[in-house]
């Protein structure tokens, strides 16, 4: 099982990793900073000098008259060394 679903591809995101070399990855639940950094290692081929999680909580939405729910999400934030790239293209 993959623990990277996939690159958070947003305006915030795309400032943090062109200016501060911080890439975000939305990731499974049971994952850890442990298996997020293993990962990262063997698909990118770059070693993250750290990792930080974050759990984004389910919220009620309100869409074209009708009520639902945004699922809940866990991000990680990657930091990587200055001359270290990951190309999410």
């Amino acid at each position: 099982m993959t623990t990277i679903i996939r690159p958070r591809i947003t305006e915030k995101a795309g400032i943090m990793s062109e200016k501060l070399n911080i890439y975000t990855f939305e990731v499974a639940q049971n994952s850890t900073k442990d298996t997020i950094s293993k990962e990262i290692k063997t698909l990118y081929k770059v070693t993250p000098t750290k990792v930080r999680i974050v759990n984004l909580p389910a919220r009620k939405v309100f869409v074209r008259g009708k009520k639902g729910e945004q699922s809940a999400v866990k991000k990680a934030l990657v930091y990587l060394k200055k001359g270290d790239k990951i190309n999410l293209a």
